[in-house]
């Protein structure tokens, strides 16, 4: 055998000893149900029917004094037989409290008989912390521009589809809502996104709102913090009924 040989097998030969002497750990303790399972703390206890417990009524069918005018004072809509109504030039309405992350429920009904066409038929519009608008309008065979149909983020998204009931039927919304943070800049670190079920369909699906929501222009950000809940009078006689909100 020659010598570079011989080396080699030496080498391999001291080794045995070490590697059988090799130390031994413990293997990891086997996964068991209760290490991914914690007790602590408990949701809280919520009644679902009619009105969540937990909810803020911001209409109880007797009054609006929930409300007040956008321009200031009283609400000035007519309030009748548990429901309330724009009154064509009164001005817009807004709740008394502000909110941030919600949970909103909201009937809202186009008169039966309601003449006109595209936007002039059951206009009104729900704006979320008084900004960002979700449109309310007679959808039911009127045709108009899709980001201004019923359900649609104003000017913005159209509602994935048409869930409109026929005027004189009541048509439901509700919304979750994430309201935006804002970077020093003022530019949105997260922006506002909304779901809305309308009459109980997903119409938007977590959509981002770009910014406001103007008739005439692009969407703009602008910095704010909690804000209303905001109804408007865009003149034609919608009604409203069982509104109520979860702060989330």
């Amino acid at each position: 055998m020659k010598r570079k040989e011989l080396i080699i097998v030496a080498g391999l030969i001291f080794l045995l000893p070490l590697n059988a002497q090799e130390k031994k750990y413990p293997e990891p303790a086997p996964m068991t149900p209760a290490m991914t399972e914690y007790w602590q703390p408990q949701p809280q206890v919520v009644t679902p029917d009619p009105v969540p417990s937990d909810a803020i009524l911001l209409f109880d069918g007797k009054d609006l004094s929930q409300w007040e005018s956008v321009k200031g004072g009283p609400a000035g809509w007519t309030v009748e037989n548990g429901v309330f109504t724009v009154k064509r030039g009164t001005g817009d309405i807004q709740t008394k409290r502000k909110f941030g992350d919600f949970q909103l429920h909201i009937e809202w009904r186009i008169p039966e008989g309601i003449q006109g066409e595209s936007q002039g038929r059951g206009n009104s519009g729900l704006f979320l912390q008084g900004i960002y608008e979700i449109q309310i309008l007679d959808s039911y065979k009127n045709e108009t521009y899709v980001n201004g149909q019923a359900a649609s983020i104003y000017k913005q998204t159209p509602p994935l589809v048409n869930a409109m009931r026929k005027p004189g039927e009541w048509n439901s919304y509700d919304i979750i809502y994430t309201a935006p943070t804002f970077k020093k800049d003022g530019t949105y670190r997260t922006p506002p996104t909304v779901t809305v079920l309308h009459n109980g369909i997903v119409v938007q699906n977590h959509t981002i709102i770009r910014g406001t929501t103007p008739y005439i222009g692009l969407p703009e950000v602008e910095v704010h913090g909690d804000g209303p809940i905001r109804l408007q009078d865009h003149g034609d006689p919608v009604s409203f009924r069982n509104i109520w909100i979860r702060e989330l």
